[in-house]
């Protein structure tokens, strides 16, 4: 038996290829996209601590997957409060827009159509804009969506923080 091929890019300066051809920059950016697309994944059906082991791994919780949609998008709409807390906390913009098929908008609309009234006072506590529209600005803002359900506690907690 002969010994297992080194993993292309290993060991090498950046810039440099392996045996394969790919530069350590483009190693790095697959590694990257594979990353945040399982954090997508366990913010939308895993646990807060598999949300905090892939953060560690390096994920970006700023970075959209291929499709568009975010993690903290992901996270909100699904209620998951602990999840969207640690994406928060690890540096997610909380009035970013989600742009992925079925997953447009922001987080604090998408948990407010729910009535994810937790959720909702997680993004309200790390900055999230009540009174922000999505759809850049053209859309429905989360008071809208909130009455919409309805969802009074969430009615409620929006009007708190100044929604109109």
């Amino acid at each position: 038996m002969g010994r297992a091929a080194p993993v292309s890019g290993a060991g090498k300066r950046r810039g440099e290829r392996g045996r394969a051809g790919l530069t350590s920059a483009t190693v790095n950016r697959r590694r990257q996209k594979k990353l945040t697309s399982r954090l997508v994944t366990a913010a939308l059906c895993g646990t807060a601590r598999d949300v905090d082991r892939l953060l560690r791994a390096g994920a970006d919780p700023a970075k959209a997957d291929a499709e568009g949609t975010t993690p903290l998008y992901t996270a909100c709409v699904h209620g998951a409060a602990d999840s969207a807390r640690r994406l928060l906390e690890a540096g997610a913009p909380p009035d970013a827009e989600s742009a992925g098929v079925g997953a447009e908008g922001t987080a604090l609309c998408a948990a407010a159509c729910w009535g994810h009234v937790e959720t909702v006072r997680v993004l309200l506590a790390h900055g999230a804009d009540p009174g922000l529209r999505e759809d850049h600005g053209t859309g429905l803002t989360p008071l809208a969506w909130a009455t919409a359900g309805p969802h009074p506690e969430t009615i409620a907690v929006l009007r708190a923080a100044g929604a109109r």
